[in-house]
């Protein structure tokens, strides 16, 4: 039985992480108020914001809270999702205009673009 207890301990299952190193100190009360703050402005854990600054990742606020950016980002798929339907119907249409429809598709593209830009700025 003993010698069952001793091989258990010895396979002592490690866990699987991709960092295997790990760096603990110390702060005092007011320093993790501060980190606190810091890593809630950014929506992101008190480790990880600290993690990114010892990497000397320039961390920057989001110009837009989370809830707000969550309904906009919602909202830009469904004018993604309106422009990409117009964009399909135009090409379907044969115009006797074909001067007009090229127009159409370039103004329908670049209102795509436009949206994705927003997108990037978002995220």
């Amino acid at each position: 039985m003993s010698e069952h207890l001793n091989m258990a301990s010895i396979k002592k299952k490690q866990p699987n992480r991709k960092e295997r190193k790990q760096i603990s100190f110390r702060v005092s009360e007011p320093e993790y108020l501060n980190l606190e703050r810091s890593a809630k402005v950014l929506n992101i854990s008190v480790p990880a914001f600290v993690k990114k600054k010892a990497q000397g990742a320039r961390v920057v606020a989001p110009k837009i809270n989370p809830d707000d950016s969550k309904e906009m980002a919602r909202q830009l798929a469904a004018l993604g999702n309106n422009v990409n339907q117009l964009a399909k119907r135009v090409n379907q249409i044969e115009f006797a205009d074909k001067d007009t429809q090229e127009r159409l598709s370039a103004d329908l593209r670049r209102t795509l673009h436009g949206l994705g830009e927003i997108w990037r700025q978002l995220t």
